[in-house]
């Protein structure tokens, strides 16, 4: 699997932190998208601390889709 730019993991990332709840989940969307195991600490973080319940479930779902997505290519 191809590794996504430093720029676009940094977007999405940062996107993290947006005031707005909609914003930070289409990031999530597109991180888990990306299988960037790079951003497994961020989702993380805002599965643990972030005010909106949706946002944590989608971290939350993200965060192991990409966990298993790379335990699946290090197993292979």
């Amino acid at each position: 699997m191809t590794k996504p730019s430093q720029k676009i993991l940094a977007y999405h990332l940062a996107r993290l932190k947006d005031k707005n709840p909609q914003v930070r989940l289409q990031s999530i969307q597109e991180l888990e998208q990306l299988g960037a195991d790079e951003a497994l600490d961020a989702l993380q973080e805002v599965f643990k601390t972030d005010s909106n319940a949706d946002v944590r479930k989608a971290a939350r779902e993200a965060g192991r889709k990409i966990f298993l997505k790379q335990q699946n290519a290090n197993n292979s």
